[in-house]
């Protein structure tokens, strides 16, 4: 079994070896710290011309083992997640040698804790458009953030949410401008796991 053992230095970036680099996101808590047998997957941001690129590489990925993604922080969302959705539908439908237990994370580095950290996202289902119904979260690219078009400060969100009364269970659905950057996304995706007392939909995030 393989760890993830690096020094400080990741927490302004992530080698494939190659000569490449990914700049990692960074945040100021650790959801998970450490993750075994594992396959690393690098997402790196590439120029041409005035077009950003998102340049995957997975020639390491073994479907049986946790996968590693190391995503530049740099990317919008709407070249990200496209990439990402492919990789979960090939490994949700690998059938050889199947391992229900292997997960899927993000790496980001803690840069309160300076150490690499990692953030699941096995079970979400994202959709590339606007919820049709539901009380929906969405954070702007300025990394503001409306609920259902009313802009709440992320420092009340909490209250907020917890104020909204309806005569069936909340349904809080996450959304997020396409535009965003990757960094901002796993900051915020750390934000609302910090969000105590707030029942969201934790399969689906919408991305528009």
């Amino acid at each position: 079994m393989m760890k993830y053992l690096f020094g400080i230095v990741l927490l302004l970036f992530i080698s494939c070896g190659n000569n490449e680099e990914v700049l990692l996101p960074k945040a100021d808590r650790t959801i998970v710290k450490e993750v075994i047998d594992l396959s690393p997957i690098y997402v790196f941001f590439k120029v041409n011309g005035k077009d950003t690129l998102a340049d995957v590489n997975r020639k390491n990925s073994i479907s049986t083992t946790n996968w590693i993604l190391n995503i530049d922080k740099r990317l919008p969302l709407r070249l990200v997640i496209p990439e990402v959705m492919k990789l979960q539908e090939k490994k949700r439908e690998a059938s050889m040698h199947k391992n229900e237990a292997a997960e899927n994370y993000y790496s980001y580095a803690d840069s309160i804790g300076k150490n690499l950290a990692f953030i699941p996202f096995t079970n979400v289902y994202y959709k590339t458009k606007k919820p049709a119904s539901g009380i929906i979260i969405y954070f702007t690219k300025g990394d503001s953030v409306f609920v259902n078009n009313i802009s709440v400060k992320k420092t009340d969100l909490a209250v907020y949410l917890k104020n909204i009364t309806n005569d069936s269970p909340n349904k809080f659905l996450i959304s997020f401008d396409k535009n965003s950057s990757y960094g901002n996304y796993i900051q915020n995706k750390i934000f609302i796991q910090g969000l105590e007392g707030i029942s969201f939909d934790k399969n689906q995030e919408f991305i528009f």
